[in-house]
């Protein structure tokens, strides 16, 4: 069989030769050659510090032992410390002593007002009333839920029953009425023989509007009130 010759062959090499390390082995093509007054000196490699500078006598000039013209001392004030802590003292409230419960024989005390030992929360002025947020939340779901009462009422206003006045009554009666002799007048001018699909399905459409308007006629004559709704 024949071997299999990959098509990307050619690429793969010129990848592989492009990223080869030129010089690694044999060193650069051509190399400048040093020059005979460059030769290396004893110590040359080695860390010079750099030169100081020769300052010029009476350029610099020793500092005054004079305080400047600008300087002024701090005066210290004297104070009594004893006199202060002893009136801190006498005029400062007594430290009350912490509250500790005693837990065991051996003497193992904690703290009581942390403990949930000692009425602390009871006593204070604002317990058992509502917070400030939780009023306010109140207030916005009671005023949410009055806007939302006011907007289906709005709504049930506009889809409730109207009556019928006596005058748009006898209007609407007067109008079935025209509309069914209307109507009729057509059926009557149908032809005997209905020997035609579209005859016969022209025929059962007139019965249909014949007999709901002969219902409608029928119910309004009956009923004096009439209720319509505002869709």
């Amino acid at each position: 069989p024949l071997r299999y010759i990959s098509k990307l062959r050619e690429l793969v090499k010129h990848e592989a030769d492009k990223n080869k390390s030129q010089w690694k082995t044999m060193g650069p093509a051509k190399v400048a050659v040093p020059s005979p007054n460059d030769f290396l000196q004893k110590c040359s490699k080695e860390p010079k510090l750099t030169p100081k500078k020769k300052e010029e006598d009476g350029k610099k000039l020793l500092p005054l032992s004079v305080p400047p013209r600008t300087y002024h001392p701090v005066t210290r004030i004297k104070k009594n410390f004893i006199s202060k802590n002893a009136l801190a003292v006498m005029t400062g409230e007594p430290k009350k002593p912490r509250h500790f419960c005693v837990d065991t024989r051996q003497g193992d005390k904690y703290l009581l007002e942390p403990s949930g030992l000692f009425p602390k929360y009871i006593n204070k002025k604002n317990y058992g009333v509502l917070p400030k947020y939780v009023i306010q939340r109140n207030e916005e779901l009671k005023r949410e839920e009055e806007e939302y009462q006011a907007s289906v009422l709005e709504q049930l206003k506009k889809k409730a029953m109207k009556v019928l006045s006596e005058e748009e009554r006898t209007n609407v009666l007067k109008a079935l009425k025209k509309n069914w002799e209307e109507i009729n007048r057509a059926y009557q001018g149908l032809p005997i023989v209905t020997d035609t699909r579209y005859k016969q399905m022209h025929k059962e459409e007139l019965e249909l509007k014949l007999k709901q308007l002969e219902h409608d006629i029928a119910a309004i004559e009956k009923h004096k009130c009439v209720y319509i709704a505002n869709v």
